[in-house]
């Protein structure tokens, strides 16, 4: 028999395995070329797909740039804040 911690939050349990999404959201202060140039040279994205999500984060507010395990999407996280950019880490409830 199994004993339930009645303190574990059952919800956390169950959606352990939702990827987790590097959202990098838009800012008054980087040039919109500069924000192609970053997602290009760091995520390696070809220009045309680097330059969709520039204008989403311009047009929208945000784009998610990559999604996977919660300590990939921190690390990428952290590589956005190096350049400048703002982004936070996300579940992906899609």
């Amino acid at each position: 028999m199994t004993l339930l911690d009645p303190d574990l939050d059952v919800r956390e349990r169950t959606r352990s395995d939702v990827p987790w999404v590097t959202v990098v959201w838009d800012d008054p202060v980087n040039l919109m070329s500069y924000v192609t140039y970053v997602f290009r040279s760091y995520f390696g994205f070809p220009e045309g797909t680097a330059e969709r999500l520039m204008r989403q984060v311009n047009d929208d507010g945000r784009a998610i740039v990559a999604s996977g395990s919660r300590e990939a999407m921190e690390r990428h996280v952290e590589a956005m804040h190096g350049f400048g950019l703002q982004a936070t880490v996300d579940r992906n409830d899609q």
